[in-house]
């Protein structure tokens, strides 16, 4: 579960939004209050901030978003309690509160709007109520055997690295079993493998480099691999050529039908590149003799 939170001067705008019959909303949470719409919850929070006239940001907002799988299963009740045990992680059980449930995506996330004036007129300390929001949350998650942040990331962290390594063991594949010779023919055997190979344009005009599409995740080319950058790959599409020398900075490339300068980093690392795989041959060839 996620919990976000921040001080907030629209009081009405914001319960209104909670309130908002087109989002399914349902009132799941109320502590100190007596209205039945938003406009008699909002006077009800105005009479007691009218304590305190200093104090702008009047109202706590927070957004609490169970993972899918979880929002699936929580019953009102459970929401309720949910939203309770925020409260008092947070030390607002003393506060006007009321929280609403959306249901408008499949992605189930309660509002919660807390008074931050007190009923004796003294303002909640919101110093990195963000942070709190999120650690409070993560406790309530533990408490109730919900998925926490950390668990969430873990999981995003791994599916990353599995789409990474899967996007360059099929360029491995493409490389060793069809040798392309041009960046066009390499796009298309990667295509045809359900991964898009996406040039990067600078401001310039010029290529500086690839982003690699897979399976809903937008990589930059030396993110999924360093042997994947853009200089790498098309000094190994030169090498399929049989280009014995390194090419110069500033070399133009043939994409997608069109002639593409490249950046002067892009060039300047592919001739590289290409020259350590022409010394790694002269090597390999003197060992032979």
């Amino acid at each position: 579960m996620i919990g976000k939170g921040n001080s907030i001067a629209h009081t009405g705008t914001s319960i209104n939004y909670g309130w908002n019959q087109e989002k399914d909303a349902e009132v799941v949470f109320s502590q100190y209050l007596a209205g039945d719409n938003p406009q008699q919850i909002t006077e009800e929070f105005k009479l007691i901030q009218e304590q305190n006239t200093r104090c702008q940001k009047n109202t706590l907002s927070f957004v609490l978003s169970p993972t899918r799988e979880d929002g699936a299963n929580l019953t009102k009740e459970k929401l309720k309690e949910l939203t309770q045990k925020f409260i008092k992680e947070m030390q607002l059980k003393e506060r006007q509160a009321i929280a609403f449930v959306h249901r408008d995506k499949a992605h189930i996330h309660v509002h919660l709007y807390v008074n931050r004036i007190s009923f004796d007129g003294n303002a909640y300390n919101d110093s990195f109520i963000g942070k709190r929001s999120q650690l409070a949350a993560e406790n309530v998650a533990k408490e109730m055997g919900l998925t926490t942040v950390k668990e969430v990331q873990l999981e995003k962290e791994l599916d990353s690295i599995n789409v990474r390594l899967e996007i360059k063991n099929i360029h491995q594949r493409v490389m060793e079993s069809e040798k392309p010779k041009t960046l066009d023919s390499y796009i298309k055997a990667m295509k045809e493998r359900n991964v898009e190979v996406l040039p990067s344009i600078n401001r310039a005009n010029k290529l500086q480099g690839f982003r690699f599409g897979y399976q809903g995740h937008n990589f930059k080319a030396s993110k999924v691999h360093r042997s994947m950058s853009g200089g790498k790959i098309i000094g190994q599409l030169s090498q399929n050529k049989g280009m014995g020398k390194p090419i110069e900075a500033g070399k133009s490339v043939r994409l997608l039908g069109k002639t593409l300068e490249m950046s002067t980093n892009l060039a300047s690392s592919m001739a590289k590149n290409v020259l350590k795989k022409v010394i790694k041959r002269s090597i390999d060839i003197g060992i032979g003799y």
